[in-house]
């Protein structure tokens, strides 16, 4: 072997060396945080189910832990497991004013009131989950702020106009904003809360926490005009058409012709009512989903599955 080929067979295998090195110590990195996400979630249930005040609680996270990402997993751990969603806490303080300073003070009581009682009963709306979110996180020196913003959790909610009707939260980590919802992450309300600790809303990209951003990108007709979007994987962008949230039957004849991106599921059905009918004829191409679904007029709104889970909703008028 001459010097050169000498040369070239060294750097290779050093080349190759550093590669596994680099994969090795992503992966090994990688599952030392999921064991410490682990830790952090066993801790917290070792902490009272309630407190009298966010200073006693504040006081455990301060004792078993030590950087901002490990103090934010533990307020959000311990709220989606401890606080229930209960519609009977909106506007259990409100309050009048008759100038803005008397709105200030009266505002900033009632504020620590809802933290208070969140803590104490264990029950809040997204104002107790996102007011307590934000005293924690600045009780832990963390730099956060609410968000208020527009949702849509019904298909009959397309196309109604809407007010701010939803609280959620950001906080920084080691200088970069993150997306928070505890009270979507707590679990869900049919009739009755549902606890369902979810880390779906912990740490959320921007492209899938779409109302977080949809005040950029779209006006509030826009926003209340687009279908229900019930996977929180899909993005406004993946759907082709029907673009609308509303189905007008005279624009099409016997059947609703659907184009979505990105999806590639083993079962695609449809609802009218709660009888769901498997779609048998699929194409796919360029990663576009192609199907199309019989059109009933008497229907109000349809539900379409991929694989068995419902994706998106439309009303039918």
């Amino acid at each position: 072997m001459t010097q050169h080929q000498a040369n070239q067979y060294c750097t290779s295998f050093c080349d190759v060396m550093n590669r596994i090195l680099f994969i090795l110590i992503f992966l090994f990195g990688t599952s030392l945080f999921s064991q410490d996400y682990e830790r952090i979630d066993a801790t917290i249930l070792l902490y009272p189910t309630h407190c009298e005040t966010p200073e006693e609680l504040s006081k455990f996270i301060t004792r078993d832990f030590f950087t901002e990402e490990e103090k934010v997993r533990a307020i959000y751990s311990w709220m989606i497991q401890n606080i229930a969603y209960e519609p009977k806490e909106y506007k259990k303080f409100d309050y009048r004013f008759s100038n803005i300073r008397e709105r200030n003070e009266k505002e900033e009581v009632t504020r620590q009131k809802i933290i208070n009682r969140t803590l104490q009963k264990g029950t809040a709306v997204c104002e107790g989950y996102a007011f307590l979110f934000e005293k924690l996180c600045e009780l832990q020196g963390i730099t956060n702020y609410l968000v208020r913003g527009d949702t849509k959790t019904t298909i009959e909610g397309i196309g109604e106009e809407y007010t701010t009707s939803h609280v959620w939260n950001v906080a920084l980590i080691n200088g970069k904003p993150y997306l928070f919802d505890p009270t979507w992450g707590a679990g869900k309300y049919q009739q009755k809360f549902i606890k369902g600790p979810n880390y779906f809303y912990y740490k959320t990209a921007p492209e899938l926490f779409e109302d977080a951003f949809f005040s950029e990108k779209f006006t509030k007709k826009e926003f209340s005009d687009l279908p229900l979007i019930i996977d929180s994987k899909m993005l406004i962008s993946d759907i082709i058409t029907p673009k609308k949230g509303v189905i007008f039957t005279e624009v099409y004849f016997d059947e609703i012709q659907f184009e979505i991106k990105n999806a590639n599921p083993n079962l695609v059905s449809y609802s009218y009512n709660n009888q769901k009918n498997e779609i048998l004829k699929l194409t796919q191409n360029n990663s576009v989903l192609k199907f199309s679904v019989p059109l009933e007029l008497e229907a109000k709104k349809i539900l379409i599955y991929f694989d068995d889970l419902p994706v998106l909703g439309y009303l039918i008028k």
